[in-house]
């Protein structure tokens, strides 16, 4: 596996992953949201350097075009659709801040090749380099389900050991990892860092809280077990409400909320 050297400056790397259910909404995008997003990379960029991993795609197609989502070729029709309507969304709020974007479409194909590899880093740094926000999501329109990773937890995690982060953030339509299911426990309490995570938590099942999600709290634990054991944190915390993300990242303060993985060589 290829692990990317970054280009020398002082800025630390930060990857950001959100979630279709923080993103959408049934009307379409979640217009409000989004834009909260993208205020708290245009503060973030000034300290770090941000990659976007992006879900939505396929919600985003569902607004202009109703088809059966369960059906494989319908599903690569509405992410077909769905693509440039959320890159164009994505355009016109990064403007606002006079901040240019890239779009790059990744399978799992894409790090299983040393040259696919690094020519995916190359444009990543490159694009960094030039002060341009590169925006990741999963290529699922001309591929096949063997090369896919069906969510982008997976992908982020992925994104991140190969450009070299120092940090993923996924931002989540939870809180934080909870001691129990906070829907079935009222006392359920976050945990503030978590240094391991066992097999029974890697195997539970599924959870997503969409329709339009692929995941759920286990692709996220997946993720952070991916990241931990090659020395990069993970910061799981709400994408409704910035605010944990905003002080953790700019103020270096974790309060309450939020849930630090703790990298296994720290």
């Amino acid at each position: 596996m290829i692990k990317a050297m970054k280009n020398s400056n002082d800025k630390n790397r930060v990857v950001i992953k959100v979630g279709s259910s923080v993103l959408t909404e049934q009307t379409g995008i979640a217009k409000e949201r989004m834009l909260n997003l993208v205020t708290l990379i245009a503060k973030v960029s000034k300290k770090y350097e941000v990659i976007l991993v992006t879900s939505g795609a396929v919600a985003a197609g569902y607004t202009a075009l109703k088809l059966d989502r369960e059906k494989k070729i319908s599903k690569k029709v509405l992410a077909s659709v769905g693509q440039p309507i959320l890159m164009s969304s994505y355009k016109n709020m990064f403007d606002i801040y006079d901040i240019d974007t890239s779009q790059i479409l990744l399978t799992e194909d894409d790090f299983d090749s040393r040259k696919r590899t690094k020519i995916f880093q190359q444009i990543i740094n490159k694009s960094l380099e030039s002060g341009i926000i590169p925006i990741v999501n999963e290529n699922d329109i001309s591929t096949t389900i063997e090369q896919l990773f069906g969510d982008n937890d997976q992908l982020s995690a992925h994104v991140a050991y190969h450009i070299d982060a120092d940090l993923l953030v996924l931002l989540s339509d939870i809180d934080g990892y909870y001691d129990s299911n906070p829907k079935e426990n009222p006392d359920a309490k976050i945990q503030k860092e978590v240094y391991k995570i066992s097999k029974e938590e890697l195997n539970a099942s599924f959870t997503p809280n969409s329709k339009f999600a692929t995941g759920g709290i286990v692709t996220k634990l997946k993720a952070a077990q991916y990241v931990m054991e090659r020395g990069c944190d993970m910061f799981l915390c709400s994408g409704f409400d910035l605010t944990t993300a905003m002080e953790y990242l700019l103020e270096g303060r974790h309060t309450t909320k939020g849930t630090l993985f703790r990298a296994k060589d720290e």
